[in-house]
Parts: structure tokens; sequence; C-alpha cells
């Protein structure tokens, strides 16, 4: 049982990791802007970039938390946050520059926060 639940939480941490990447991404990318056509990464800086990585986290958490979800626990309210941080996180461009780090902060935060409740949910299931 524990083995097969370790399997299953290699894709709630890789997704933690993504998320948590893609939120380091945006805060530092205006420090980085300037460096990056120097190094040759000018295409980091870009919208479909991190729109990509954010569909790319987004779904690799929709399947860990299905994962889950018809596994193990059965509960819905990982996949609203998912939602709910995939939503703050897309609509980050809608507010100003000075908003934009705190959006990102409680995208990120809320998209981690799905996974850490699967994983929990998972390590709790009775029925198992």
């Amino acid at each position: 049982m524990q083995d097969k639940l370790n399997k299953n939480n290699w894709l709630d941490r890789m997704s933690i990791a993504a998320t948590s990447l893609c939120a380091v991404h945006c805060i530092f990318l205006p420090v980085l802007l300037p460096v990056l056509p120097l190094l040759g990464l000018s295409m980091v800086a870009e919208d479909t970039f991190e729109h990509l990585i954010l569909l790319i986290t987004l779904v690799m958490g929709f399947i860990a938390l299905f994962a889950g979800f018809h596994k193990y626990h059965k509960k819905l309210y990982p996949f609203y946050s998912l939602a709910l941080g995939g939503i703050i996180y897309a609509s980050k461009h809608e507010v100003s520059e000075a908003v934009q780090p705190y959006m990102i902060a409680a995208g990120a935060g809320l998209i981690v926060l799905a996974h850490i409740l699967n994983i929990r949910l998972c390590k709790s299931c009775k029925s198992c």
C-alpha cells in the first residue's frame, strides 16, 4: 500500500516543484530581464513561455489530483484550490505591476496547497 502511495505522490511533488519554479521565474524575471539576451535566453521573458509553463503546471496538477481523487479520497476541494490558483495566476496581467508579485504568490500558494491537500488525503485514506 505504501509503495503504491509513494508512486502516486511523485506527480504531486513534481507539480509542487514546477509551480514553485514558475513563481520564482515570474518574480525574478524583471530583475533578470536585461541579462537574458546576453545569455541567449530571451524566450524565457515572453508571455507565450509563461503561459506554456502555467498550462503544463495545471495539467500536471489535474492529473495528480485526479489520480488521488479516483484511487483514494473522492474529495473535490483540492481541485477548487488548483483552479482558483490557476485563475489568479493567469489573471495577474490584468492588474498593475505592483500587485503582480502578490498575485503570483497567492496563485502559486493555492496550487501548491492543492497538492499538499491531495497528498494528505491520500495518506489518510481509511478504506485503502
